[in-house]
């Protein structure tokens, strides 16, 4: 749940914001900047808390709140202008919603664990927060969280869902809980599934006029019974009896931040039947109903799992020529941190999907991993007032500019020499970018193949490399003569699929140049249009001197 409080734990917001780097801006922007944040932060609160819509996660609102913050702080708005008010609603809460002290990292909530006794770890259930009024043995009101202090009326939904009790007896028979509304889910591993929207799903739900189909797949995770008996394990078997099936399950007590520890990782990794985003930890110590107040429940507190996304502000954006020419743009990032991997360059794709997100310095921008731990922008959730962006290159280049060295060439041939080297094609270990413009500069390479008539006391001799380092790399450059015929087509650039080759079966550069456009299309994968591509790239003037430069040295195939 969004803990959006208008108080939103203020020691911790400024122990974040105040480290945090002040914009150098003229007060007039400060100005405009600020206000804008703050119209956009209070747009957020009232599509949640009055719709029930999430335009972005916690962590997003989170960090532009604490950024927020930062910017008042650096230009003296603290104590001159408040928070936007978060929308509450029409229906008092008979106690109030204090929230979840959300701790950063594991040390902070040992500091917090330490003196507390009696304490409870519970997944960190991903619902929509509300109060269940009990009068008489009858469930008599269901009120959303709202700003805690009042809320929206949700009754009348609230009777259509049957895992909710409708009746209960004994000690809860006037009585206050405060639970989460969840999607009831079958084998959710959060770790590989996420959110899945089942929050807005929920929201979405107890909103809608006349029910909702989704009704009847909600539950109750009840966590917190205020007043209610004081010993943990009776007030947990009581919930049980009376029909609130998961908070005995899913309620462990724990003496040491090791046991919480363990507890999230098994949470965050096997099946649960909820989306959750962290683990909780309750102290049995806790005041009278009639002192909670929001923003300040002191024995309670949460270790939320690790970002699926952050938010980085973007401080450049730099175009690079690919070895075909594509000119592609990098988003280069304040340093964030998601999962075990610092990420401050981001590769956004063409300059079309660069202008389509619409992306600029000072911009925020949410990044998160894909597949294989690539990083990725995945929305731009905070734009600055004063935009200034960069200009990129004309698209002068294409798969047959490049083959020879020039300053305008700089990063297409560099582009070019480093494919070379790939697995893919001659797999020169160890020889990437930064090895191959070391070489450049020291050698002013003419064409893509000049390094082949290297020797190795060049080599051994060069400036920013080892002679122990040039040795091996001599060595590796011998064996590279040695690739096949193939290799050495896919080094020069040819635009052909691997299976396309094979099944041509060529082993001499004249066999290529003597097949013609049916020919070619014969083969997998390859079309009009490709064997056009093929073909031009063969009798190119610059690609037929290269060849013969290879056949020159000693190259089979060529």
């Amino acid at each position: 749940m969004w803990i959006r409080i208008f108080m939103m734990i203020g020691a911790v917001v400024w122990s974040v914001c105040s480290n945090a780097a002040c914009p150098v801006w003229a007060p007039a922007r400060a100005e405009q900047e600020i206000a804008q944040l703050e119209k956009q932060m209070a747009q957020w609160n009232e599509d949640y808390w009055l719709q029930g819509a999430s335009a972005v996660s916690d962590d997003v609102y989170d960090n532009l709140n604490a950024q927020l913050a930062n910017w008042r702080r650096c230009f003296g708005q603290e104590t001159v202008r408040d928070a936007p008010a978060v929308a509450g609603g029409t229906v008092g809460h008979p106690i109030a919603h204090t929230g979840v002290d959300k701790l950063r990292n594991k040390d902070a909530l040992r500091k917090w664990m330490a003196g507390k006794a009696a304490l409870l770890a519970q997944p960190k259930v991903d619902g929509v927060a509300v109060t269940l009024v009990y009068r008489h043995g009858k469930l008599e009101r269901v009120i959303s969280r709202g700003n805690g202090l009042a809320g929206e009326d949700w009754t009348e939904n609230a009777r259509r869902i049957p895992a909710l009790p409708q009746t209960v007896t004994g000690a809860l028979a006037n009585s206050v809980l405060q639970g989460e509304l969840f999607l009831k889910r079958d084998g959710h591993i959060q770790k590989q599934m996420g959110g899945m929207n089942a929050r807005a799903k929920v929201a979405g739900a107890m909103m809608r006029r006349g029910g909702s189909d989704v009704l009847s797949d909600i539950a109750v995770f009840v966590w917190s019974w205020p007043d209610g008996p004081q010993a943990l394990a009776h007030r947990l078997r009581l919930l049980t009896q009376a029909g609130f099936d998961w908070v005995e399950r899913y309620s462990v007590p724990v003496s040491n931040i090791n046991e919480v520890a363990v507890l999230r990782e098994r949470w965050f990794t096997t099946a649960l039947p909820f989306v959750t985003d962290g683990v909780v930890v309750r102290s049995a110590q806790e005041p009278q109903g009639k002192q909670w107040v929001p923003g300040q429940g002191v024995w309670v507190a949460a270790w939320k799992y690790p970002p699926v996304e952050q938010v980085a502000e973007v401080k450049n954006i730099r175009f690079t020529v690919g070895r075909t020419g594509k000119i592609a743009v990098v988003a280069h990032l304040e340093p964030v941190q998601l999962d075990d991997k610092r990420v401050q360059r981001v590769n956004v794709g063409s300059v079309r999907r660069w202008q389509e997100l619409d992306i600029a310095p000072g911009d925020r921008v949410v990044v998160s991993l894909a597949g294989q731990g690539i990083p990725r922008i995945d929305d731009v959730v905070w734009r600055g007032q004063v935009r200034v962006k960069p200009q990129p290159p004309a698209p002068v280049f294409t798969p047959l500019t490049c083959f020879y060295a020039s300053p305008e060439c700089q990063e297409q041939f560099l582009a070019r020499l480093t494919w070379l080297s790939s697995k893919q094609a001659l797999d020169i270990e160890g020889l990437g970018e930064a090895g191959w413009r070391v070489l450049h500069q020291a050698h002013r390479f003419e064409h893509l193949f000049s390094w082949l008539a290297l020797t190795e006391t060049q080599l051994q001799e060069t400036a920013g490399i080892t002679p122990a380092r040039g040795r091996q790399l001599w060595h590796r450059f011998e064996l590279a003569r040695e690739r096949p015929f193939v290799r050495w087509v896919y080094a020069l650039g040819l635009p052909l699929t691997t299976s396309a080759i094979q099944a041509a079966g060529d082993t001499h550069w004249q066999q290529m140049q003597d097949r013609g456009d049916q020919a070619w299309q014969r083969l997998p994968g390859i079309g009009a249009r490709k064997a056009r591509q093929i073909m031009t790239f063969i009798q190119e003037p610059v690609v037929k001197t290269l060849v013969a430069w290879l056949g020159e040295h000693g190259i089979a195939g060529f």
